[in-house]
């Protein structure tokens, strides 16, 4: 099976979903402690990818170049670098771990 379907079957479902919830809304906010769930929800996710692309490999857990080089894009991002230039530190820090092991 490829890729591209599953796609296009969770781009779709990502559209819908998108326009069934102000549909419901029907033009109502939600309640202020449900807006600070939301607001978390993006952030706590890209999170989550993160560390499961960073610490697996298929169903194992791992320390590579890649945790290197996340943690050198961490702490750039903690020192305020912009984001372009700490995923370029990451990136590098990565290939030249990788060179060295």
């Amino acid at each position: 099976m490829t890729v591209w379907p599953l796609i296009l079957v969770l781009a779709l479902g990502t559209v819908a979903l998108k326009v069934v919830g102000p549909l419901l809304a029907g033009g109502r906010q939600p309640p202020p402690p449900l807006v600070r769930v939301i607001s978390l929800l993006a952030p706590v996710l890209i999170t989550a990818l993160i560390v499961a692309g960073t610490f697996t490999e298929g169903q194992q857990l791992t320390v590579d170049a890649r945790v290197a080089g996340v943690g050198v894009g961490a702490v750039a991002l903690w020192l305020r670098a912009p984001a372009v230039v700490a995923l370029l530190l990451a990136a590098v820090t990565c290939a030249l771990v990788r060179a060295i092991s």
